[in-house]
């Protein structure tokens, strides 16, 4: 049995978002509950460790946000806070560690780009879908 157009952009977008969903949920835990990795992270960046409670919040919220199809304006935010703070930890890390680092955590706009890419992808296909 053939998988249709539209079947394989749903599926992609749901296999890629919930591994990224995972992976900011694995972090948001990490931050919210204060782990000693955690901690070290943000005092080696140079950050105050109650930064971790903001990010692991946000993260949880924006987790949520990107699993749900029905505010479709404020899972634009979501994607938009998830790149925000992947730039961040990126620069972050190149002006404490240098361009190594930096690469390395700046990849994970891979897979929230491709997240978003197929989430529209779906929403123009049903959009197009309706009209006929």
């Amino acid at each position: 049995m053939a998988v249709s157009s539209s079947m394989a952009v749903r599926i992609w977008y749901w296999v890629i978002t919930i591994l990224f969903v995972a992976f900011m949920l694995f972090g948001a835990a990490s931050e919210v509950s204060q782990t000693e990795s955690a901690q070290k992270l943000l005092a080696s960046l140079h950050y105050p460790a109650y930064l971790n409670y903001i990010l692991g919040i946000a993260k949880i919220i924006g987790a949520v946000v990107l699993i749900q199809w029905r505010f479709k304006t404020i899972k634009e935010w979501a994607y938009a806070g998830f790149t925000i703070d992947i730039l961040g930890a990126a620069a972050s890390t190149y002006f404490v560690e240098g361009i190594g680092p930096a690469i390395f955590t700046a990849v994970f706009l891979v897979p929230l780009f491709l997240s978003y890419y197929f989430w529209k992808a779906s929403e123009a296909q049903t959009s197009l879908a309706r009209k006929f």
